[in-house]
């Protein structure tokens, strides 16, 4: 069994796993009996089904949305479509266009008695997007074997400014400067939209819209700068909210390499139904997967609404209920960015040590993911010089830890999205602090029973406590009594409900079981 320079008991931490395993399981039970409007519009786009009605109404939705009026869609839209190709013998594209045209009713076609035919109508197609997506694959793995990469902790920046030609201006820029991941922060609420745009963007607010043209101009611009700087720079996207599988593999298609993709962010903070969400969340990950795409969760958002002294058990509570949710996606270990934050407040006194000792917590209870650690963002004031400082902490701890992804802080933080020369500052400040720190936490041991080991050992202690509690309610019921983050969601309540639906005895979506293989 493996040391633990917190003195944690590992047969506790293997316990508290297991509670996870078995919350998951429960969920999973659940899942694998529902389908949602964005996982058949997801199988649609694997279909290439693409582009938008005269409306502008993106075709997976009109097609969706169609057999959905026509109380259809527990059959599963491939089912549908796979009989529509034999019936018609055109193209998924063809068929689409025609339904939004109006001059097809899919619905209505005599249906073939043999699924297999269907089945098989639909495998040229699912051949072409699991090549495609195994090719994106190929290319990250050969750019990162033949060029490389920077180092972990990587240094992950943002760009915000909601139009993607300039955008791509500040990313090269970041890239430059040092940035091993560009996160292309979304415009403000599209989480909650129940289509995914379509085309290039040049108008957000607080962020640029997630389409697959901007994924796929940003990760050509991405691919370029990294030829010229010497390095594989990731693409970061958001595939939470409303729309998670489509935007995954939008991702997958276009060769993004990051996404946020957490289990249970769209619920707490975006009041997104959970049948919704857990349902959809699952998808998402089976396809990041099979993509090679690293998922970061967000636990550190827990800390924005609740106390991160008091609340530190909550945050690892997620984290092992996420690792598990992960697994049964097929997603690996070293795929799972799991998150975490430095969030305490400056004025408690030895906030540090407890910074550092959930921080070294988290790598010893995941030893194999590459974590991402989350800066300092609710006790930031405006105050520039101090800020730097808290920045600077910040850092320490990380390269302390062995992080895996750094959120990289921001001085302006609380002022405004961050100018080019912001990122500068706050790259040199993460370079200088990993730089000059490297070996410590290889050098530095904690004091027995001190401070560090004591708050790591009580933080796993009340995490087990409270999944026990969940393994014996629910994660359903949990979320109902605001176990997280403080914030209470009803099971039937929420955004994205209607969007639900259980599965017939014909429903087909192999792109599950060719995945996760």
């Amino acid at each position: 069994m493996r040391e633990s320079k917190l003195g944690l008991d590992f047969e506790k931490v293997a316990y508290a796993k297991q509670l996870a395993k078995n919350i998951s399981h429960d969920v999973q039970n659940f899942v694998d009996n529902y389908s949602t409007v964005a996982v058949e519009r997801t199988l649609l786009r694997l279909m290439q089904i693409d582009g938008v009605d005269k409306n502008d109404v993106p075709l997976a939705n009109v097609v969706v949305d169609f057999v959905k009026q026509k109380g259809m869609l527990s059959h599963g839209i491939l089912y549908i479509l796979g009989n529509s190709i034999v019936q018609t013998g055109k193209t998924p594209q063809q068929i689409a266009q025609e339904v939004a045209q109006g001059t097809l009713d899919i619905t209505t076609l005599p249906f073939e008695k043999d699924e297999k035919i269907i089945q098989k109508a639909l495998d040229k197609y699912i051949d072409i997007s699991i090549e495609k997506i195994k090719t994106n694959r190929k290319r990250r793995e050969n750019f990162i074997s033949t060029i490389g990469e920077g180092g972990k902790p990587y240094l992950y920046v943002i760009v915000a400014t909601g139009n993607i030609y300039e955008d791509v201006i500040q990313a090269q820029a970041a890239a430059r400067q040092g940035a091993d991941i560009i996160a292309v922060i979304r415009t403000t609420g599209q989480s909650l939209l129940d289509y995914v745009p379509f085309g290039a963007t040049t108008e957000g607010f607080g962020g640029t819209f997630a389409t697959q043209e901007n994924f796929r101009i940003m990760r050509k611009a991405l691919d370029e700068v990294g030829q010229e700087v010497g390095r594989y720079i990731r693409l970061c996207n958001y595939c939470s909210g409303l729309c998670m599988p489509e935007i995954a593999v939008m991702g997958a298609l276009e060769g993004l390499d990051v996404m946020l993709n957490d289990a249970l962010y769209g619920i707490l903070f975006r009041d997104i139904n959970m049948q919704r969400t857990l349902i959809d969340q699952y998808f998402s990950r089976v396809i990041n997967g099979f993509a090679g795409v690293i998922i970061n969760t967000g636990e550190d958002n827990y800390l924005t609404t609740a106390d991160a002294f008091e609340e530190a058990h909550t945050v690892l509570a997620s984290d092992l209920i996420n690792e598990q949710l992960a697994f049964a996606a097929g997603i690996p270990e070293e795929q799972m960015g799991l998150g975490h934050a430095f969030e305490m407040d400056p004025k408690l006194e030895n906030g540090f040590l407890y910074e550092l000792s959930q921080a070294q917590l988290t790598r010893e209870i995941f030893p194999n993911a590459p974590l991402k650690y989350m800066p300092p963002t609710k006790f930031m004031t405006g105050n520039i010089f101090k800020g730097q400082i808290q920045d600077a902490l910040f850092n320490a701890i990380s390269i302390w830890t062995n992080q895996g992804i750094q959120l990289l802080g921001m001085m302006t933080e609380a002022i405004h999205t961050p100018f080019m020369s912001d990122r500068y500052i706050s790259i040199e400040n993460a370079k200088y602090v990993f730089n000059n720190m490297k070996s410590i936490g290889e050098e530095v041991e904690y004091k027995k029973d001190g401070i560090i080991q004591k708050r790591a050992q009580k933080i796993l202690n009340d995490a087990t406590l409270l999944l026990e509690k969940i393994d014996k309610e629910s994660l359903f019921d949990a979320l109902e009594k605001g176990i997280f983050a403080e914030i209470k969601r009803p099971k039937n309540g929420g955004k994205g409900l209607d969007g639900v639906f259980e599965k017939k005895e014909n429903y087909y979506n192999p792109f599950i079981e060719i995945m996760k293989k």
